[in-house]
C-alpha cells in the first residue's frame, strides 16, 4: 500500500472520529424535550425518537440499566458500526391503576339484560367465583381472553370518563363496582386488582449517530 493511500485512510478515520467527537458533544447539550426538538432538526439525518420506559411494563435488562442512570446521562447498547445512543431526558412517577372489567355493549343488549348480567357477576364474585372466570363467561370484548384484564394504565390512556369514576372512586384492590359510559353505550363490571401505584418512567432520547 503505498504513502499516499496511507494518508488518505489516516484522514478519512480521523475524520470520522472528529464527526463522533462532535455529535457526541451535541448530543451532551440536549437537556429537555424541547432541545430534543432542535436537535433533530438539525441532525435530520440521525435516526431519533424519544421512547418511554415504565418499570412496570419493561421488564428487561435493557430498561433495567435506562433506570439506573442519571437524568443526562446517555450511554450506548451493542458493539454496530452506527452508535446508537439512549440519552435520559426525564425521570418521574406517575400514579397507574390496574382493573379487570366485564364489558357489556349497550348497542347489542337491553340496559335490562345489562343489569340483570351486572347484578349476576357481582353476586356470583360475591359468592366465591373467580373473576377471570366470570369475565371469560360474561365479558363482550377481547379482554375476556385476558380474563378482563386491561393491564396497567394511567390518566390519558383509555376513555376519559371510564378513567374518571375509577380515579375519583379512590378504590382499594378488591373492591368491585360499575362504570357507565354512555357517550359510547358501554356498561362495565370492574375490579380492582392494585392499589393505585406510583411507577417510575423514563423519557429518552434514542438516536442513532449518522452515516459518515
Amino acid at each position: 500500500m503505498t504513502k499516499s493511500i496511507l494518508c488518505i485512510l489516516l484522514l478519512f478515520c480521523v475524520s470520522i472520529a472528529t464527526a463522533q467527537k462532535d455529535f457526541e458533544k451535541s448530543l451532551d447539550s440536549v437537556q429537555t424535550l424541547d432541545d430534543v426538538t432542535i436537535f433533530l432538526k438539525k441532525n435530520k439525518t440521525a435516526k431519533g425518537k424519544v421512547i418511554v420506559f415504565n418499570r412496570e411494563k419493561h421488564n428487561t435488562r435493557m430498561a433495567d440499566r435506562i433506570f439506573s442512570m442519571r437524568v443526562g446521562a446517555k450511554r450506548t447498547f451493542g458493539d454496530a458500526p452506527q452508535k446508537t445512543y439512549y440519552k435520559v431526558i426525564e425521570k418521574y412517577a406517575i400514579p397507574y391503576y390496574r382493573v379487570s372489567v366485564v364489558y357489556l355493549d349497550g348497542n347489542k343488549i337491553s340496559k335490562s339484560e345489562i343489569n340483570a348480567i351486572r347484578s349476576k357477576v357481582i353476586s356470583k364474585y360475591n359468592e366465591g367465583y373467580m373473576f377471570k372466570d366470570l369475565a371469560r363467561q360474561y365479558s363482550m370484548d377481547n379482554s375476556a381472553k385476558q380474563g378482563g384484564d386491561i393491564g396497567w394504565f394511567t390518566e390519558g390512556d383509555l376513555h376519559p370518563e371510564f378513567e374518571r369514576q375509577i380515579i375519583d372512586g379512590n378504590y382499594r384492590a378488591d373492591d368491585i363496582f360499575t362504570i357507565d359510559v354512555p357517550e359510547t353505550n358501554s356498561f362495565y363490571v370492574a375490579l380492582m386488582t392494585y392499589d393505585k401505584r406510583l411507577i417510575e418512567e423514563a423519557k429518552v432520547l434514542k438516536i442513532t449517530e449518522p452515516r459518515k
